[in-house]
């Protein structure tokens, strides 16, 4: 990226059971290195998630956020959120890189319950529950205070997110980079570097599921370098 071209904005896209407050440390801390940055809520998740609201409504949302963003934009996905990115970032000319951090990867045909074995249901209706172990796997490098603040924000998810297939893959067509979580227990290191291996890049990072609570600024200094290099 040169001097003369505007700096991108990251529109960041949290997982599932998640809310846009969990990037609330992140968001602080690429404020603090001069990036711009905006968050979506996602209508799969919430206190009580629209039955009907699945993974194409998710991506909807991003697309709506991303037309009112004038200027470029670097879309992180984090989690899930690489779903509803995946769908929807390759119709926006102003996306100029994808971001998966510790997120899916998915291609053509693929959902989240899937790529991890489970079989196609027609039954779609409901919430599905959270991590029992919560603390263990998304936060494990968390303090307790930090911890506990966090689980408490987590909210329901619906099913239908889960089980809506990719139509169309944005990383085909956009700059894709993926951020690797070495020390995450809750989407395996081995199961991101076969998804990280569908981008065009991969970093890595010696944290959990969520270095945006745990390592705020070394996660925001990473992806400012990450928005700056040009593939």
């Amino acid at each position: 990226m040169s001097t003369a071209e505007p700096r991108p904005t990251f529109l960041l896209v949290h997982g599932a059971w998640h809310r846009p407050t969990c990037w609330e440390p992140l968001q602080a801390a690429l404020a603090a290195e001069g990036w711009q940055s905006r968050t979506v809520t996602l209508p799969s998740g919430g206190p009580q998630p629209t039955p009907s609201a699945g993974m194409y409504a998710d991506a909807e949302e991003v697309s709506a956020q991303l037309r009112r963003i004038p200027g470029p934009v670097v879309v992180v996905g984090h989690s899930y959120g690489g779903f509803p990115v995946t769908q929807a970032a390759g119709d926006h000319p102003n996306v100029t890189r994808l971001v998966y951090l510790a997120a899916y990867v998915p291609e053509e045909g693929e959902y989240t319950r899937g790529m991890h074995g489970a079989p196609q249901t027609d039954d779609l209706e409901g919430s599905v529950p959270g991590f029992e172990d919560a603390r263990g796997l998304l936060y494990q490098d968390l303090t307790d205070e930090q911890a506990e603040l966090a689980i408490g924000r987590l909210v329901e998810q619906s099913k239908r997110s889960f089980h809506e297939p990719i139509t169309q893959a944005a990383w085909r067509t956009v700059p894709s980079t993926y951020v690797l979580c070495e020390q995450d227990r809750a989407l395996k290191p081995a199961m991101q570097e076969k998804m990280a291996a569908r981008t065009g890049r991969v970093e890595r990072i010696a944290r959990s599921h969520s270095p945006f609570l745990s390592a705020p600024a070394e996660l925001a200094a990473l992806l400012g370098s990450i928005a700056s290099t040009q593939d």
